[in-house]
């Protein structure tokens, strides 16, 4: 967006909070698979880094009770490997939910060590 107005209230997008039970079955993970750290741990909440400059991260908050059910927000992603990802994904504890196909793109939908849900897909 451009020519914002100074005086206009505009957030800006940090982080992807996760709720979770297990905080370090969780940790261990996400910081496996996005080959990243901890970033800061800060009472229910942990912090990890964002993959690149300026990108978002992924933050953990341990909760009594996550909320059933599907995600109503999902983290998505690219991978040029998505065969050597879901060997990886399984190998942490997640899995495989899904695999779909579209006119020039593939994705597949994997799910956490919490059944939390996440894509990742590539140009095909």
């Amino acid at each position: 967006m451009t020519g914002i107005v100074a005086d206009m209230v505009v957030p800006r997008v940090t982080e992807v909070m996760i709720d979770c039970k297990d905080r370090d079955a969780m940790v261990t993970f996400w910081t496996s698979l996005l080959d990243i750290e901890v970033r800061e741990v800060s009472g229910p909440f942990t912090f990890l880094s964002a993959q690149h400059e300026g990108g978002w991260g992924v933050a953990l908050q341990v909760v009594p009770d996550p909320t059933p059910g599907k995600n109503k927000l999902h983290l998505d992603g690219a991978c040029d490997d998505l065969e050597g990802l879901e060997e990886r994904v399984i190998e942490l504890g997640g899995s495989v939910v899904e695999r779909h196909a579209i006119e020039g793109f593939e994705w597949r939908v994997f799910a956490d060590v919490e059944d939390n849900v996440f894509c990742f897909g590539r140009p095909i």
